[in-house]
């Protein structure tokens, strides 16, 4: 027995030494000593916000011109952007009866510092300031704090600015629903299932409409799990809503509207919207997938807020706008926004993938931030989540898996079979996960869906991020050790992952061995799956090692993404673009028959009978 405990013991060990290699920096809201706020108003200071009213044109996102001054300017003076308008003690709950609620108790949702556009703010105590904002079910006011972010100081706050309809639905995002012919619509709004009906009217392009009901979820503080969900972080997420799209017709396109009817008879309705279903499990016919984790969210205007954390978001998104119509389906692998406990950056990532997810399915895999927290049976008991412990990715996004707070499903697009899994529950074998892992292997039929991915976020099979190759392991700990015998015995085509940000390659590969020396064209059976990290969407870079393997065949430290094209039965197409100018730097092709998919190789076939 003691011998066990020295065992987990170790194990224990490696995971936090691994877990800590790859933290990637604080929120940059977390630098902010909010509860340390201290009035200093100024009469002689102010900030003045325009337009006041915004959204008049129905839009979701505008742009906010900031005028402000003070007397005793600093190069450390910032403007905080606060929403609901009202931050003052009076909406910060009482946690102890004898203690008085701090003078502020939530973060902004965003801020800059006040010299970014006035390079002589120190000077002439006056500056200017863009802003963007999107409409997130509330009111907006801006205040110029002096104190640095660590012990800042109220100088001066706005007028308050609101969008024309806070409560208005937005930000839709498609998801492949439990069927082939199914698609699922969610987004968020302001409107409770005491106040409108929710639903969507959606029908083929140019045909008659029909009406969809929607389910209605939320949320509130006590859910969450931890600071600074439940504290500094915590902000309303509003209602989410899902409605089921039905018995369609492969690859027809469709129009859809999100609507609420009012109790008072008054329709609100988004814009129109549409997409294209998905194509018959099996069907002979392009279809085009991108992969990546690890995206995050940016600022167009430059917020501060993201700087030097996730600067390639933007790039990653910009790209898959501009190719939007060469892609059937996204797949964001994890560590979708890094809210880390700040409720309020879901909304701002929803908003920034919206031209995306509106259009063609976004299907997401847990990440550790958005999973991970002490004591809620994650695997690994770390802090990443910020206090979520996976409420906002399982209630934001809709995924066909049977119980979301289970983050594995599998999902069908064509010729393709995806096989998704939670890497922050435990994989292992003899594991309810386990389990699931094989049935969805075993379950494809090959011969109409040739092409089997495996999606995970950590890296469960080869990397030589510098954190994997100092502790040896080249890969998640257990992690190929659990599950190379089932790639190899499903023949796994690809196996794709995020959480070390950077792209990397290997060699069809197994047991470290590369089955297949060729790089660039692989004609008939790889005899081994080919590992892929495509981590880097966005967040800050990873180094690699400067170990040699002979299983790494190509390697980049920049922002990019991957996207697979099966032409047919016979021949795929895989690309990986950089997200600075879209272009390919790496890319493989397979071409094989059913037959290669059937050929033996090592431990791929059960030994054959000698009775004949």
């Amino acid at each position: 027995m003691r011998g066990l405990n020295f065992i987990s013991l170790a194990i224990f060990l490696v995971l936090t030494t691994l877990q800590e290699a790859w933290s990637h920096g604080d929120q940059p809201l977390s630098k902010i000593g909010i509860h340390k706020a201290t009035v200093d108003l100024n009469h002689d200071a102010y900030v003045k916000a325009s337009p006041s009213v915004l959204g008049l044109k129905e839009q979701t996102t505008e742009w906010v011109t900031l005028e402000y001054s003070s007397p005793k300017p600093s190069t450390d003076d910032w403007i905080g952007v606060f929403s609901p308008a009202n931050f003052n003690s009076s909406t910060c709950p009482q946690e102890k009866p004898t203690v008085y609620p701090p003078l502020i108790c939530s973060a902004p949702i965003k801020y800059q510092f006040a010299n970014y556009s006035s390079p002589k703010y120190r000077d002439t105590g006056k500056g200017y300031l863009k802003l963007q904002l999107i409409n997130q079910r509330s009111d907006f006011s801006f205040a110029l704090f002096s104190g640095g972010l660590s012990n800042p100081k109220l100088v001066a706050v706005s007028n308050q600015v609101a969008f024309a309809n806070p409560n208005a639905p937005v930000y839709p995002r498609l998801a492949q629903g439990k069927q082939w012919n199914e698609m699922t619509v969610t987004w968020t709004s302001g409107y409770g299932i005491n106040e409108a009906e929710a639903f969507v009217e959606w029908g083929p392009k140019g045909g008659d409409q029909v009406r969809s009901p929607a389910g209605t979820l939320t949320f509130d503080r006590n859910t969450m799990c931890g600071a600074p969900a439940r504290t500094v972080g915590w902000r309303d997420p509003g209602f989410i809503h899902t409605s089921f799209l039905k018995e369609l017709w492969p690859n027809a396109v469709y129009t859809y509207k999100l609507g609420h009817k009012l109790f008072n008879g008054t329709y609100v309705w988004s814009r129109q919207y549409q997409f294209r279903a998905s194509p018959y499990p099996g069907q002979n016919s392009l279809q085009r997938v991108v992969i990546f984790g690890d995206m995050g969210k940016d600022e167009a205007d430059g917020s501060n807020e993201y700087n030097n954390f996730q600067r390639g978001s933007l790039n990653t998104t910009r790209e898959l706008i501009r190719d939007l119509k060469n892609i059937d389906l996204v797949l964001h692998i994890g560590d979708i926004c890094y809210a880390n406990g700040y409720i309020s950056q879901w909304d701002q990532f929803t908003a920034q993938v919206e031209p995306i997810s509106s259009t063609v399915p976004y299907m997401i895999a847990s990440g550790n931030h958005e999973r991970d927290w002490p004591g809620t049976g994650s695997f690994y008991g770390n802090m990443d989540s910020g206090g979520e412990c996976g409420v906002l990715a399982e209630t934001m996004f809709y995924v066909p898996a049977e119980n979301r707070a289970k983050f594995w499903y599998s999902t069908d697009y064509g010729m393709f079979r995806f096989c998704i899994v939670d890497t922050e529950h435990d994989w292992r074998e003899g594991t309810e996960q386990y389990k699931f892992i094989e049935h969805c292997l075993a379950s494809v039929d090959r011969q109409k869906q040739p092409w089997l991915i495996f999606l995970a976020h950590r890296v469960l099979g080869y990397s030589s991020g510098t954190s994997y190759a100092d502790e040896g392991s080249f890969g998640e700990p257990m992690g190929r050790e659990s599950l190379q015998k089932l790639w190899q015995k499903y023949k796994v085509d690809i196996a794709v992952y995020g959480h070390v940000h950077n792209y990397e390659r290997t060699c069809p590969i197994y047991q470290n061995i590369c089955t297949n020396e060729e790089k660039h064209y692989y004609k008939g059976p790889l005899n081994g799956t080919i590992h892929v990290v495509a981590g880097g969407g966005g967040a800050s870079l990873t180094q690699f090692t400067t170990l040699q393997t002979k299983w790494s065949f190509f390697r980049d430290y920049d922002y990019g993404f991957i996207k697979l094209t099966a032409f047919d039965h016979s021949n795929l197409l895989f690309e990986y673009k950089k997200s600075s100018d879209g272009k390919v730097y790496d890319s493989f092709k397979i071409s094989r028959d059913y037959r290669d998919i059937l050929a033996c190789t090592v431990d791929s076939c059960p030994s054959m009978t000698l009775a004949s």
